[in-house]
This record gives C-alpha cells, sequence and structure tokens, in this order.
C-alpha cells in the first residue's frame, strides 16, 4: 500500500480497485500531507485521478474534501448507502461514477461540482435526481438506468451540452417535451427497459412512456433512441426532425402504424419494430437503406393504398426491391403471412432475399428510350446550375466529352457503365470533388490522372475489374475524404499503402475476399466509417481500441467468431457495430440483438480493469 501511494504522490493517480477493501484507507485522504521519508514534497502532486471500483466499501468519508485537485472519482461496484456532502466541494470533479451500489438518493451538494462532465448513477434504488445537477452546466453524459426514477428535474435542461442520456429500466411514465427540446446536442437516447431485474434490488423497474415528445424532432444530431419495452402507441411526424438517426428501437410497444415522414430518416440502418401492432409497412418507409429490418410478431396483413390490392408478397417485395442492396435482416416472424413457407420466413434472411428476388415482377416499359445525345445534352445543361453531372446507367463505353468541357464541375456520377478507359483530357478537370465511376469495365488504377485532381475528397470505383493498385498509387488521391473500392478482389496495394490518406473519414471494401483487417486502415487518424462486410474476416484486431475516431463499423458476413473485449473501449465513441451473417458463439443472441451499445458494454465488461 506505501509503494501504491507513493506511485500516486509521483503521478496524481491511485487505482485501488478489485482489492476487497472495506474501507478506504486514511492515507488517501491526505496524500500531499502523507509525504514519506526519502521524499520530496515539491516533487509530489496533488491526487487528481481516485478508482476504488470493484470493493466491499460501506463509507466514503467526508474527508474526501482534502483532495481538491480530484477530476475523477470511481467507487463503482461497492455498498454504498449514501454519499458524503463535501462531493459538492470537489470544484474540479468532471467524471463520477457510483454505479452498482446501495444508493437512495444523491445529495443536493453534488450540483456545486459545476465541472462535472460524466456522472453515472446507474443500478442503485434512487427515487430522483437532485435539481442541483442543473448548475452543472458542462453535463454531458448522464447515466441513471436501472433506478427507481419516476421523473426528470426540469433544471436538467440547463445542460445544454448533454450528448447522452440513459435512463432504461426506471418507473418514468413521461418524458418532459420542455426538457427534450433543451437537449440539442443529444446523440443518445435510451429510455427503454432492462431485460434482467435489477441485481440489488430483485425486481425489474419498468418505464411506462405512454408517448413520444413532439419536441424529439429538435435532436437534429441524434445518432440512437431506444424506447423498447414501453407503452407507446405512435410516433410523431416530427420524427423527420432526427436527420442523423442511425439506430431506432422500438419494439415491444403499442405501435399500430407508422408516420409517413418514417421515410426522411435517410441516415437510418437499424430499425427494431417487432412485437408491436402493425397492420401495414408504409410505401414512404421503403426508400431508408436500412441493413436490419425487424417487423416480427406484428399484424402485417394490410397494404399501403399505392401497393393497390395484391396479397401480401407484393408489399415485402416492393420493400425488397428498394432495400435488396442494403438489407442484412429482416425478420417476419410471428406475421399472418400465408403466401411465404413458414421454412423462408423462419430460415436466413439471404434465402429469403433470394426467394423474394426471384418472385420480383419485371421492370414494365416506359415508351421509346431517349437517345444517348440527348441524354448527355440534357444532364449538362443541368449540371450548370448544380455543378453536378449525372450520367449514371446509360451504357456509356467512353466518357464524353461534356465531362471536360463543361465549366467548374464538382461531382461527375459515371457510375454502372461500360467504361473501360478514363480519357487523358480529364487531368484538366481540377474543379473535381466528387467522381463516382462504379459498376465499370475499369482494369488499371488511373493514376496520372488523379495527380491532376487536387480538389478530389471523394472517389467510387466499387465493383469494378480493377487489378492490384500500384504501391504508391494512393499517394496521388492524399487528401481522399471517402474512398469505395468494394467488389474488386485482389485490388488492395501493398501494406501500408494506406497511411498516406491521413484524411479519409471513410472507406468502404465490401466483397473483396479480405481474410485480415490491416494495420494501415486500422491507423487511419480520421477514419469514421469503415465497410468491410461480406468478406472472409476471421480475427477482430485488438488494435481497434486506438480508432478512437471510428463511429462505424460494419463487418455483418465475414467469419468472426469472437470479438476482442478491447473492441469495447471504443464506447461511446462508436455508434453503429453492425456483426449480422458471423458466427459469433462468445456473445449471447440477446446481447447482439440489442444492438451496438449492448455489445460494447458486454465487450467492456470483459475487460480486466
Amino acid at each position: 500500500m506505501d509503494r501504491m501511494l507513493k506511485a500516486a504522490r509521483a503521478s496524481g493517480s491511485l487505482n485501488l480497485s478489485n482489492r476487497s477493501l472495506k474501507e478506504v484507507p486514511d492515507e488517501v485522504y491526505k496524500s500531499l500531507d502523507a509525504v514519506g521519508e526519502g521524499e520530496n514534497w515539491w516533487e509530489a502532486v496533488e491526487l487528481q485521478k481516485l478508482i476504488l471500483a470493484h470493493n466491499d466499501i460501506q463509507l466514503l468519508k467526508e474527508d474526501i474534501r482534502n483532495l481538491p485537485l480530484l477530476s475523477v472519482l470511481n467507487v463503482s461496484h461497492n455498498k454504498l448507502s449514501n454519499l458524503p456532502t463535501a462531493i459538492g466541494e470537489l470544484k474540479s470533479l468532471k467524471a463520477l461514477d457510483v454505479s452498482n451500489n446501495l444508493l437512495c438518493e444523491i445529495p443536493e451538494e453534488v450540483g456545486s461540482a459545476t465541472a462535472l462532465i460524466k456522472f453515472d448513477c446507474s443500478s442503485n434504488q434512487i427515487k430522483d435526481l437532485p435539481c442541483s445537477l442543473g448548475n452543472c452546466l458542462d453535463l454531458s453524459d448522464l447515466k441513471a438506468s436501472n433506478n427507481r426514477l419516476t421523473s426528470l428535474p426540469e433544471d436538467l435542461g440547463n445542460c445544454s451540452k448533454m450528448s447522452k442520456l440513459d435512463v432504461e429500466g426506471n418507473k418514468l411514465t413521461t418524458l418532459s417535451e420542455k426538457l427534450v427540446a433543451s437537449w440539442t446536442s443529444l446523440t443518445e437516447l435510451n429510455a427503454g427497459n432492462f431485460l434482467r431485474c435489477n441485481s440489488i434490488t430483485g425486481d425489474a423497474a419498468k418505464n411506462t412512456l405512454g408517448d413520444i415528445p413532439e419536441s424529439i424532432g429538435s435532436l437534429s444530431r441524434l445518432i440512437r433512441l431506444d424506447l423498447h419495452q414501453n407503452r407507446i402507441a405512435s410516433i410523431p411526424s416530427s420524427i423527420k426532425g432526427c436527420s442523423l438517426l442511425a439506430e431506432f428501437y422500438m419494439g415491444n410497444n403499442f405501435l399500430t402504424s407508422l408516420p409517413t415522414e418514417i421515410g426522411e430518416l435517410m441516415n437510418l440502418g437499424s430499425f427494431d419494430l417487432h412485437s408491436n401492432k402493425l397492420k401495414e409497412y408504409p410505401v414512404e418507409a421503403c426508400k431508408l437503406k436500412l441493413s436490419v429490418l425487424d417487423l416480427s410478431n406484428n399484424t402485417l396483413s394490410g397494404l399501403p393504398p399505392e401497393i393497390g390490392k395484391h396479397p401480401f408478397m407484393v408489399i415485402v417485395s416492393y420493400i425488397m426491391r428498394r432495400l435488396m442492396t442494403t438489407l442484412r435482416k429482416l425478420v417476419l416472424t410471428g406475421n399472418p403471412i400465408r403466401t411465404l413457407r413458414s421454412s423462408l420466413v423462419t430460415g436466413p434472411t439471404p434465402a429469403l432475399l433470394r426467394f423474394l428476388r426471384s418472385r420480383l415482377p419485371a421492370e414494365e416499359e416506359s415508351g421509346p428510350s431517349e437517345s444517348k445525345e440527348n441524354i448527355i445534352a440534357r444532364a449538362s445543361r443541368l449540371s450548370l446550375g448544380s455543378k453536378e453531372l449525372c450520367l449514371g446507367g446509360h451504357g456509356l463505353s467512353d466518357v464524353p466529352p461534356q465531362v471536360w468541357e463543361t465549366s467548374d464541375i464538382t461531382k461527375v456520377d459515371l457510375s454502372r457503365n461500360s467504361i473501360e478507359d478514363l480519357p487523358v483530357q480529364l487531368s484538366s478537370c481540377a474543379s473535381f470533388e466528387t467522381l463516382i465511376l462504379s459498376r465499370n469495365k475499369i482494369k488499371e488504377w488511373p493514376s496520372a490522372i488523379l495527380e491532376s485532381l487536387q480538389n478530389l475528397v471523394c472517389l467510387k470505383l466499387d465493383n469494378n475489374p480493377l487489378r492490384q493498385i500500384p504501391s504508391d498509387g494512393f499517394q496521388a488521391v492524399s487528401k481522399l475524404q471517402i474512398l469505395d473500392l468494394s467488389g474488386n478482389a485482389g485490388c488492395l496495394p501493398e501494406n501500408p499503402a494506406f497511411s498516406v490518406l491521413m484524411q479519409l473519414q471513410e472507406l468502404y471494401l465490401r466483397r473483396m475476399q479480405i481474410s485480415e483487417i490491416r494495420a494501415d486502415i486500422i491507423s487511419l487518424p480520421k477514419l469514421r466509417i469503415l465497410d468491410m462486410s461480406q468478406n472472409s474476416l476471421q480475427l477482430v484486431p485488438e488494435g481497434f481500441k486506438n480508432a478512437t475516431s471510428l463511429q462505424e463499423l460494419r463487418l455483418s458476413d465475414n467469419n468472426i467468431s469472437t470479438l476482442p473485449p478491447e473492441l469495447g473501449l471504443l464506447e461511446p465513441s462508436l455508434q453503429v457495430l453492425q456483426l449480422d451473417g458471423n458466427p459469433l458463439r462468445s456473445i449471447r443472441r440477446t446481447i447482439l440483438d440489442r444492438g451496438t451499445k449492448a455489445i460494447l458494454a458486454y465487450l467492456k465488461d470483459k475487460l480486466p480493469y
């Protein structure tokens, strides 16, 4: 203990977790006063970080005030029944974790610790949060799940920097319109319910929200919304304001319909609607680029008016036409569907998709086809105002001269054609910022042309017969922020070619027969989205723990059987983790079905403290 205290006085950090402590040693409370023989008092520093988690501590003394520079205090997983009021005197305290104790209340004095940014009081027996928390104007992360809260203090509306709020598993009956409207920085809101009992009390507190406040539409930064297992009968049309929403969990509610505005959530990837009372899935929602859609245990039998009087098979086929390229999981069990074999409904999603694809009606003729010359001329005229030239899907075998003759073009879409070579004239297009060449017949990496496109930030060359990119090929596009090479097996340059792409934020490497995730990819400093789905990956490297900018990691349809616990360290920065279609054996299906946050929390708990 003496050796640890000496080290703490030198570093300002003391970790006494998992030591079966019954009480906090008195020496901890008098850090600088206890400078020992042979130590220089001027070399000692005040304690700034104190970890006492996973012990049997029953009392935290008022002497905690003797640590005025403490910025992190973790006393989680102990047996505390109350907190000292002196916590309010810790003016430098930024992170306070008192979760998994026996607390029935939080003292009002905690609101005097106005530097507080992160506060975790989850898994206790707390009935009310102190109104004084509203004085903590920098509070951005509040976890109060698995308690007995019946309401939230209106003073929390002063915490305008609130970005994450977790009140899962309480006794809330409503969310205040005013409070929700005040949290415009919110990225994550969880007011669902636990599937397990409170480990302290042995019972399961449940939120019983009856509605979603209209002010939810003011949360334009919201990424994850979890309201599962409540009593919500409708989703307000204002939900369209949540334009960044990526995960939406509404399972086990009382929904009978969906608003047409749901179709405007263009970033939505996971949509859980299981165990509701839905009778139809709106046509407007068919344009969503979902990867997971759970419609199980509803009463789906009706159809949108736009579809007409057809069997249920038609609406599913219509959905498939829109979602075929992105959907990885479609759950339809527990619905009165008679036009699909039960083995298809209960079987794997790929088999269901193949069957539905085979039943899609042929596209109707749309009249005489327009000549390519007219199509190109019209697109060129439209580009004068938009600065975008769209020539995708017109069967072009060559790049038309209008591409380099039209001035100040910033975006060119030449996807879904039969182009094999890029003309040298493209080198003059210095204004290009986005170049889309997906689904063509390009075989060689166009280094000479790319070197001249100094403003290029987005390049899509997916689904071409691209040969291996030269080892220095990426140097020509070092300013890229978005790169898509999907569907080009064997095209990647040798390691560490990716290391020159220091500005890269989105990387798509789907369907490329890749067997490992390279270190030069993981180490990209600004990478936010990495999509390596539909490959042959077996391992997820531990090195991901350092990918602190990563927000979306898509690894669906690989051969991954285990996940490293270190991946849990990416919480809360990692917002989307897609793992569908992998033979994962180390994580229970109930956890996987709960989504990204539950998976990361599970992995984090597996780490040695």
